[in-house]
C-alpha cells in the first residue's frame, strides 16, 4: 500500500525540499491551499485534500480537512482489525505522516492586529490534525515544526521508517506545541473578556521551557534547573557565555540583581560597576571610565566583594580584565571583552565570563509562594522631578546627585535598606535587617570615616527619628527617604535640628 502524508503549514520554509524527498520516497503528499499551491509550483505532485475527501473547500478555507476521510486516515489503530475493516468499508485510506504547522496567531496579536483579523488567525483543523496524528504515534508519525524536518527524513530514508521513540517525542512536541497555542489564544482572549485594564486577569497562563539544568539549587542537596518563559525576553536573552563553569542557581540569582541595578545606573551620565553579593550590591559606582567605576566600586567593601559578580556598563580590556583577576569573582559580564582581556581571563578557566547588552525588565514581576504566586507590577525607578525637600537645609547639586544615585542602589538592597554614597559611589550597605537602625548601623560601620558628609538612602520611611539621629551622628550630611510616616514631622525636626537636607521620594523600593 502506497504511504501518505498529509503536508499542509503556514510557515512554509524548507517545507517543497521536505515534500519533494518525501515523493521520491514513494509517498503520496496530500496537501491543502497554498501549501499546495506552493508544492505544485515547485514540481512536487500534489493530491488536492478536496480530491481525498470528495467535498470542496468551503466557509473561505475555514473548513477543508474536518472530514471523515481525513481524521479517520489519521486516528485509525491499523493494528486493531476492527479499525482496518472499517476504513475498507467507508474507502478510508490510511495517513503515515502528518506535517502541519500553525496558522502564526501569536505573530498576529503581537504586531497589534485588530480582532477580526486575529480571529481569522485561529487555526481549527491545523490543531485537531496534529493533536490526533500525536494520539495515533503508534502508527503515524507527526511533524508540527521545521525544526524536525530532517530528523524525520534523515530516519526514513536511511531506515525505511521513524523509530517509534522518535514518534513519541515528535507527539509530545506536537502536543506542547497545541497547548502553547490555545494559551495563547486564552490568553488574548481573556484580556478582552476579563478586564485587565488593572492588568491582572482572572485567569493567566504562563509558559516556561527549560534552559539548562543546573548542578544544584541554593544548597549542594537540592536539585535545580532554570526555566524560561516562552517568548518573553529574560536573564539569558542574548548572553553569550565566552567561558567558565557552569552557571549555578546562585548565581544566576545574584547575576539577574546585578544586571537589574546596573541598567538603573547607566542612565545617570557616567560609566558604572555593580558588584553583587548574595542578591545584594556590596558596591556600587558611577566613573569616568569603566575602570574607574570598577575600582571605586571594589574599594566600597573590598572584603563582600570575594567570590562576588561583576557586571560593567562599558567594553572590559586587557589592563582591567587583570585588575578584575586579582579578586576571585564568580561572573564577570559587560557589554564586551577585547581580545587581550579575553586571554587573560582564559588563564582563569573556572570565572564565568558574559557578554550581554542592557537588561530589559519585565511588565509584570513574580513571586513564588507555597502552592501560588504573587504577581505584581515590576517595580521601576520613578521621575525624580517629583522629588520634595522638606527640610530648612537644601542639598546641593552634588548631594542630590549622591541622593539618587544612593536611592537606585537602595532599591535592589534587601529590606531593610540603608545606602552611602558619597561622590557616586557606595561606601555603607545595611541590608535585609528586622530594624532599619540596624541597618543604619552597620552600613555606617562599613562606612569608617567615608561616612562623615555622605548621603544616605533609605527603601522606606523612617518610622522615628533615632535612625536619622544616628545617620547624623556618623556624619551624614544629607537623606533620601519616602516618606509617609505618622511620625514624618518628629523625623524632619529631627533632620533639622541636626542640619541635614532630607528630600521625599514619595514612593516606597521595599524588597523582600
Amino acid at each position: 500500500m502506497k504511504r501518505r502524508a498529509l503536508v499542509s503549514v503556514s510557515d512554509k520554509r524548507g517545507v517543497e525540499d521536505f515534500a519533494r524527498r518525501l515523493s521520491g520516497m514513494g509517498f503520496e503528499i496530500i496537501s491543502t491551499g497554498g501549501t499546495a499551491r506552493t508544492l505544485t509550483e515547485a514540481g512536487v505532485k500534489v493530491v488536492p485534500v478536496s480530491e481525498v475527501t470528495g467535498a470542496p473547500e468551503i466557509l473561505g478555507g475555514r473548513v477543508k480537512t474536518l472530514h471523515p476521510k481525513i481524521h479517520g486516515g489519521i486516528l485509525a489503530d491499523l493494528g486493531d482489525p476492527d479499525h482496518v475493516e472499517q476504513l475498507v468499508k467507508q474507502d478510508i485510506g490510511p495517513i503515515d505522516l502528518v506535517c502541519i504547522n500553525l496558522y502564526p496567531f501569536e505573530e498576529t496579536v503581537a504586531g497589534g492586529a485588530p480582532e477580526k483579523e486575529a480571529i481569522e488567525q485561529i487555526d481549527i483543523g491545523g490543531p485537531a490534525m496534529l493533536r490526533a496524528a500525536a494520539k495515533n504515534f503508534g502508527t503515524v508519525t507527526v511533524v508540527p515544526s521545521p525544526e524536525f524536518y530532517e530528523e524525520v527524513l534523515a530516519a526514513l530514508e536511511s531506515e525505511g521508517q521513524v523509530p517509534e521513540g522518535a514518534r513519541r517525542r515528535l507527539a509530545l512536541a506536537a502536543f506542547r506545541r497545541t497547548a502553547e497555542y490555545d494559551a495563547a489564544i486564552s490568553g488574548w482572549l481573556g484580556d478582552r473578556v476579563e478586564g485587565v485594564s488593572e492588568g491582572f486577569p482572572g485567569r493567566r497562563t504562563v509558559r516556561y521551557e527549560r534552559v539548562s539544568g543546573l548542578r544544584y539549587g541554593e544548597n549542594p542537596h537540592q536539585d535545580a534547573a532554570y526555566y524560561a518563559e516562552v517568548g518573553a525576553e529574560h536573564l539569558l536573552s542574548g548572553v553569550e557565555k565566552l567561558q567558565g563553569r557552569e552557571i549555578s542557581f546562585n548565581n544566576l540569582y545574584d547575576l539577574d540583581a546585578a544586571r537589574t541595578l546596573l541598567a538603573d545606573l547607566t542612565d545617570l551620565g557616567a560609566q558604572a560597576a555593580v558588584i553583587v553579593k548574595h542578591a545584594n550590591p556590596c558596591g556600587a559606582a558611577l566613573g569616568g571610565s569603566v575602570a574607574d567605576a570598577y575600582r571605586k566600586a571594589l574599594a566600597s567593601d573590598p572584603q563582600s566583594a570575594f567570590g562576588g559578580i561583576v557586571a560593567l556598563s562599558g567594553e572590559v580590556d586587557g589592563d582591567l580584565a587583570t585588575e578584575i583577576s586579582n579578586i576571585f569573582t564568580e561572573i564577570q559580564v559587560a557589554p564586551g571583552f577585547t581580545e587581550e582581556a579575553r586571554e587573560i581571563l582564559s588563564a582563569r578557566p573556572n570565572v564565568r565570563v558574559l557578554v550581554a547588552g542592557p537588561l530589559s525588565r519585565p511588565a509584570l514581576s513574580s513571586k513564588y509562594v507555597t502552592g501560588g504566586v504573587l504577581l505584581q507590577a515590576s517595580d521601576a525607578v520613578e521621575d525624580d522631578s517629583e522629588y520634595r525637600v522638606v527640610t530648612e537645609t537644601h542639598p546641593s547639586p552634588q548631594q542630590m546627585g549622591d541622593l539618587i544615585f544612593a536611592w537606585r542602589v537602595a532599591r535592589m538592597v534587601k529590606s531593610n535598606a540603608i545606602v552611602l554614597a558619597k561622590d557616586g559611589v557606595t561606601v555603607g550597605v545595611g541590608a535585609g535587617q528586622m530594624s532599619r537602625v540596624d541597618s543604619s548601623e552597620i552600613a555606617v560601620k562599613k562606612a569608617g570615616e567615608r561616612a562623615q558628609g555622605a548621603a544616605t538612602a533609605s527603601d522606606a520611611f523612617f518610622p522615628f527619628a533615632d535612625g536619622v539621629e544616628a545617620l547624623a551622628e556618623a556624619g551624614i550630611e544629607a537623606v533620601i527617604q519616602p516618606g509617609g510616616s505618622v511620625r514624618d514631622d518628629e523625623v524632619v525636626e529631627a533632620a533639622n535640628r541636626q542640619g541635614l537636607a532630607m528630600v521625599f521620594t514619595g514612593r516606597r523600593h521595599f524588597l523582600h
